[in-house]
């Protein structure tokens, strides 16, 4: 049995204390692909290389630029993160448990709050996919998909061609009306079954929580992560 524990302790990246803590944050980083650590970069769970093992060159860093000293509230690992990948860095991870990750209330990461990432999520994604593509499918017709959709900048609302969804009921209705927008008429953005929408798509459902259903959906159109979609839950 004991052979057995470090054997499955062995094909952990990083062990959580006390075990079981941020569960889904743990499995999301323990089971990323190398190509992942690139194409999921925009999810809330925020940089796809844990920052405690985090090596570069002295040179690199200095090229990136220090860390952000904003003090309580700054997502300096974030900020830098994205700051790297913009000058050009890549992402490559040692593949031994190499982090030991005490769980704790009072850990700075909790002064940062959901606002903050999300405005630099969407940012991100929008300087470094939206701004590539001419049209995409926003994935998920319900709370997250019209957030994200509200967030964006006008340019890439009207690339916006179609939400989809697997709810019946947003589907029947036809339409998401943009209320706030101060455009008359009010835009209205189609919401389609998933199998009847095209790529490409930012995926605003979250991983992992739906008992496997988003991960299949996704398999059964044959769609490669990184060209025909992104995840941004």
């Amino acid at each position: 049995v004991q052979q057995l524990i470090r054997g499955l302790l062995d094909l952990l990246l990083v062990q959580r204390v006390p075990e079981g803590s941020t569960e889904r944050y743990t499995r999301w980083i323990n089971t990323l692909s190398q190509d992942q650590l690139i194409t999921q970069v925009y999810t809330s769970h925020g940089p796809s290389v844990v920052m405690p093992t985090w090596f570069c060159s002295r040179e690199w860093y200095q090229k990136v630029g220090p860390f952000d000293e904003g003090g309580k509230g700054v997502p300096e690992d974030l900020l830098f993160f994205y700051q790297s990948l913009r000058h050009g860095g890549g992402l490559f991870r040692v593949d031994q448990c190499l982090l030991v990750y005490r769980y704790h209330e009072k850990a700075a990461t909790h002064s940062v709050t959901e606002s903050t990432i999300w405005k630099l999520r969407v940012d991100f994604l929008q300087e470094r996919v939206l701004s590539q593509w001419e049209s995409f499918t926003i994935w998920n017709a319900g709370k997250q998909g019209r957030k994200l959709y509200r967030s964006l900048s006008p340019a890439n609302q009207k690339k916006v061609k179609a939400f989809c969804d697997v709810d019946e009921n947003k589907i029947q209705k036809g339409f998401y009306t943009y209320e706030e927008s101060e455009e008359r008429p009010k835009p209205k953005i189609q919401v389609l079954h998933y199998k009847n929408a095209s790529a490409p798509f930012i995926i605003c459902v979250k991983l992992d929580m739906t008992g496997g259903n988003l991960e299949e959906n996704l398999n059964s159109l044959q769609l490669k992560e990184g060209i025909d979609y992104y995840h941004f839950n």
